[in-house]
């Protein structure tokens, strides 16, 4: 199918993806970017977005005025649909404020069930700030992270060294001047008739521990240079450091808010390229329901995803053309081919 962009309320934008579309358990991957419950307005100001919400000039490009009760409906009615669009490998990153984020939580286990939440993911948005008010600066936000079920797409996202990582993780370095470190060959734990309790180079594993791995893994290391023996005759495995590219990704991220935005609440990119090439795979439909400046479709195209993005705002839907108009084709990357609904005038002449 082609990419959709659709300029209409997202309730009814949902629904007609579900019935006239037939795209229920199609989407597998949702990020969504909903309004906060500030209670404010949003403005653009000689095409400059204020993320000041209680700004007073310029037009406003969206009004964040439902809160309280009404806000968590609001959001529920949306996730609701959004769940029936979920494949069942699919995965939702909602991203959401600290003042509102826990209430919203006990909706999503609600729908998604707790065994299907993954993540609360703290993001890092911005510089500490100086103000006169009590409490502690606040550079964070959150994204809530669930899956349909639990066998999800998921592309583990490989964090690669800095030069200080490097330092710190492998200080060692060989005759070769091979940055490496050492971990022992043990572990917790005894077996009983197994390989991994069987005597190495005349050794036993330590009282209460087994080998990680058999004694001919063990002897193989040893042949090929990978056990160092410390003076008292401690064997270590040797891990080098360009045989490792990284480190695992962990729950805190730091993708701050562009300085200059063309939309308010305009996202980084890198931070959608992260979420959609870890839980999406090439030909995966991407769904952002709240797009704003349309960064997750843009994101979406450059890593080839087929993506659906829809805003009730007309300034949103003209900083999405904007921005999808950048994208420069070229072998890896095609040129946006989409369709564009307005979903409005569409329900209106039925």
């Amino acid at each position: 199918m082609k990419s959709l962009l659709i300029h209409g309320e997202n309730l009814v934008a949902l629904e007609y993806l579900i019935n006239d579309r037939q795209l229920k358990g199609k989407i597998d991957l949702i990020y969504i970017d909903p309004p906060f419950a500030t209670g404010n307005n949003f403005t653009i100001t000689d095409d400059r977005a204020s993320t000041i919400s209680n700004s007073k000039k310029g037009t406003v490009a969206y009004t964040d005025n439902i809160k309280g009760d009404d806000y968590i409906k609001f959001l529920k009615d949306r996730i609701i649909l959004l769940y029936e669009l979920l494949s069942d490998k699919g995965s939702i990153y909602l991203h959401i404020d600290y003042k509102i984020g826990h209430y919203v939580k006990v909706m999503m286990d609600e729908i998604f069930g707790i065994e299907n939440f993954r993540n609360d993911i703290t993001r890092i948005k911005c510089n500490p700030k100086n103000f006169n008010k009590i409490g502690y600066g606040n550079i964070k936000d959150m994204i809530l992270f669930y899956t349909k079920t639990a066998n999800p797409i998921w592309n583990e996202p490989i964090v690669k060294y800095s030069q200080k990582d490097i330092e710190k993780l492998f200080p060692k370095i060989n005759k070769q001047g091979r940055r490496y470190t050492t971990v022992p060959i043990h572990a917790p734990g005894e077996t009983v008739n197994g390989k991994t309790n069987m005597p190495f180079k005349g050794l036993l594993p330590p009282k209460g521990r087994h080998w990680r791995v058999d004694v001919d893994t063990l002897e193989q290391w040893d042949n090929q240079g990978l056990i160092e023996w410390s003076s008292t005759g401690n064997p270590r495995k040797i891990i080098y450091a360009d045989e490792n590219i990284g480190k695992r990704m962990q729950d805190i991220w730091e993708f701050k808010d562009p300085q200059y935005p063309t939309y308010p609440t305009e996202k980084n990119q890198d931070l959608l390229d992260l979420i959609i090439k870890t839980s999406s795979n090439e030909n995966s439909i991407v769904l952002d329901c709240f797009c704003g400046s349309g960064t997750t479709l843009k994101s979406a195209q450059l890593n080839n995803r087929t993506w659906i993005g829809i805003d009730i705002s007309e300034i949103a839907i003209k900083a999405t053309l904007n921005k999808l108009s950048t994208i420069k084709q070229d072998i890896f990357v095609s040129k946006p081919d989409y369709e564009f609904i307005e979903l409005n005038k569409q329900k209106m002449s039925l």
